[in-house]
């Protein structure tokens, strides 16, 4: 056993979020109460004089009378608006959800998102003020505002402690009570079924991991009829056959069973090596029926997720490209929001362009390709996608990288994704927020308050400047305490051009950024600065400099490493020393000529996480 048990990567108990949904079943046995128990012994009154006599014990008497359980099929789903998608495939393989708020933070902004996302979904929806047993929790207001958000009365909110678990016992009854069972649950196996739906077995895939000996393993959720080991199976979309390997449930750890019935969660080890025939949001049946049964109706899959930002990859070693794509369709397996397609560079090489959900997405990723795979990688500046009007063309030309850009001479126009943007915040941070929002490209939309300390502010805004340094800044301003969530709106056509940047004269690719004309001036001598700080220095002088076309808008320099060339003299004329230190200059001379800059991959990561 270890805390955050359910965090099963590493990253997610380093940073203390949650990143990928968690299944698992559990067995609850409601304990009876004093009442019950006394009512069954009046009941039974030769019985009560059996048990006095026996001096049995209440533990002894729980354990003789048979008593009920429950099979709860529960998915811990992350927060972040990065991985909604996550959430949204647990919500399609449920029929309710408790949501849970924090009791010192409130109701942010991905609260609002996720339970939208519920609601689309016609769950039940049990309320919970979580960290009831911290020093700076707000418990009752909390209990208001989110009355307040559900129209419900504040005494029907659960108060709980995970720590010390508080109420937990009442929260299980809750489900139970108010959560309906699964509507196509079917009590019986052994593929007896209802007449009119024989032979039709179905099962969602929402998510899904690789195993070296069982193959791809799909997480489902069987909505018709039951799977057991050696059942032939056909994976609807890409029509892939297989035999089933292994079925089971999570506990939290894969567990083997007999079978997986109707109502059912749990997973499928297919024993196929492919990574790309087992899709999310798929549907998996016996493989005879979609060839003799035209009639057959796939379950409803889920929206494709759009990605928002797209960051190009390459490995430093360019041997390491089988590494890095065989790494790709893994990472694909457990994080279906991920989208990557082969790209090439004159300078880097093969490599791939990725797209994602959001920042801290793209640093998800990264980390886990270097610290699983032991990837070495060098990392465009992330982007968005735009698209760009050309000249004597109707059609426009969507571009996700600044390289792609045609040539100015050509633009007709350039339009950027634009999003609505919400943000929570106590009313203390109100003037704080809007300051920061009126540094970045905005466009005031509405204020409204959820409870009386708590105010909802939403903006327009370019999706550009979202993906930057903005939500490290709001949590700056705000102590922590502010949050926020985005929805993509549409596009908008702006003033935008590409701004370049040579180190030691050379075009530096991954750094090419699409840029605001008005704020080119700021962003090329930020990053200018920036790079001054992340690159090491080298043996001869490096020039950075930040262009637009020809011109050069900003420039830093790095001074040359020296080494001390006189050291070992001792005395003697000083002429001896001045011609070994003008040696040293005319070497660095040539050196700065011809040197060319490695950048190691601690540089590239860096101006990412600017």
């Amino acid at each position: 056993m270890q805390e955050q048990y359910l965090d099963t990567m590493e990253l997610e108990r380093e940073r203390g979020i949650t990143i990928k949904l968690q299944p698992v079943r559990m067995i609850y046995r409601p304990p009876k109460t004093l009442n019950s128990k006394l009512e069954t012994l009046n009941n039974f009154k030769t019985l009560n004089q059996k048990l006095e006599s026996l001096e049995l014990r209440t533990s002894d008497l729980e354990f003789a009378n048979s008593e009920q359980e429950f099979v709860l099929n529960l998915i811990d789903t992350p927060g972040h608006v990065d991985f909604s998608y996550e959430v949204s495939r647990s919500l399609a393989a449920v029929e309710g959800a408790i949501l849970l708020v924090d009791a010192s933070k409130g109701i942010q902004a991905q609260t609002l998102a996720n339970l939208h996302l519920a609601k689309e979904q016609g769950l039940t929806i049990i309320p919970a003020v979580n960290k009831i047993d911290l020093p700076n929790a707000r418990t009752a207001q909390v209990k208001e505002e989110l009355a307040n958000l559900l129209g419900v009365e504040p005494e029907t909110i659960l108060e709980i402690s995970g720590k010390n678990g508080t109420n937990i016992e009442r929260l299980l009854e809750r489900v139970i009570e108010e959560v309906p069972p699964p509507s196509l649950a079917i009590a019986s196996s052994g593929g007896q079924r209802p007449p009119g739906l024989e032979g039709e077995f179905k099962a969602l895939i929402f998510d899904s991991a690789f195993d070296a000996y069982k193959g791809v393993i799909a997480y489902v959720r069987v909505f018709d009829g039951s799977f057991k080991r050696g059942d032939k199976i056909l994976a609807f979309a890409t029509k892939a056959k297989a035999d089933v390997v292994e079925v089971g449930f999570f506990s939290p750890k894969l567990t083997p069973s007999m079978e997986l019935a109707a109502g059912d969660i749990g997973y499928i080890a297919t024993g196929l090596k492919d990574p790309g025939l087992i899709r999310v949001g798929d549907t998996i049946t016996n493989y005879q029926l979609p060839i003799t049964n035209n009639q057959f109706q796939p379950l409803a899959g889920y929206k494709e997720p759009r990605p928002m930002v797209f960051a190009s990859f390459f490995p430093e070693k360019g041997e390491d490209y089988d590494i890095l794509k065989d790494a790709l369709g893994k990472l694909k397996l457990t994080d279906a929001s991920l989208m990557y397609e082969p790209e090439s560079s004159v300078g880097l090489g093969r490599g791939f362009r990725l797209g994602f959900l959001g920042m801290l997405h793209v640093e998800i990723i990264s980390e886990r390709l270097k610290r699983e795979f032991g990837l070495a990688l060098i990392i465009s500046t992330p982007s968005v996608e735009y698209e760009v009007q050309i000249k004597s063309q109707k059609s426009k030309v969507k571009i996700r990288s600044a390289s792609q850009l045609p040539d100015p001479s050509k633009i007709e126009s350039i339009a950027e994704p634009i999003v609505d943007i919400e943000i929570i915040t106590p009313d203390s941070y109100l003037g704080s927020v809007m300051e920061l929002v009126s540094q970045f490209r905005n466009a005031y939309e509405a204020t409204e308050y959820l409870g009386k300390e708590t105010v909802l502010l939403k903006y327009e805004m370019p999706l550009s400047e979202v993906i930057t340094d903005f939500y490290d800044k709001l949590k700056s301003v705000s102590s922590g305490y502010a949050s926020m969530s985005y929805e993509l709106k549409g596009t908008a056509v702006n003033d935008l051009v590409r701004l370049d940047i040579l180190i030691a004269g050379e075009l530096v690719e991954p750094f090419s950024r699409i840029v605001p004309k008005e704020k080119v001036h700021y962003e090329g001598r930020a990053m200018a600065a920036k790079l001054k700080e992340v690159v090491p220095p080298q043996w001869f002088e490096v020039a950075i400099q930040a262009a637009i076309g020809g011109t050069i808008i900003a420039r830093e320099s790095i001074k040359a490493r020296r080494k001390d060339v006189t050291g070992y003299l001792y005395g003697g004329d000083v002429t001896r020393k001045m011609k070994l230190l003008e040696k040293q200059k005319k070497g660095k001379k040539k050196m700065k000529e011809s040197g060319r800059v490695n950048l190691p991959q601690e540089v590239f990561l860096k101006m990412l996480k600017r």
